[in-house]
């Protein structure tokens, strides 16, 4: 294991990990956050609205 980071610079490998984790990590919320179901700063507007709707019924 050890003859893998005679090959890789340790600080350069690491700090392109990180990078990589970072932009999956954004892409994976950006994604959440345009779908209706998993959208939490909206809340789920579908729900909100059956709400309303029965509480103007009842």
């Amino acid at each position: 294991m050890w003859r893998i980071w005679l090959l890789f610079d340790p600080r350069r490998a690491l700090v392109g990990l990180f990078a990589f984790l970072a932009v999956l990590a954004l892409l994976i919320h950006f994604l959440l956050l345009s779908t209706e179901r998993f959208n939490w700063l909206e809340g789920n507007p579908v729900k909100a609205a059956q709400v309303s709707v029965t509480s103007v019924l009842s």
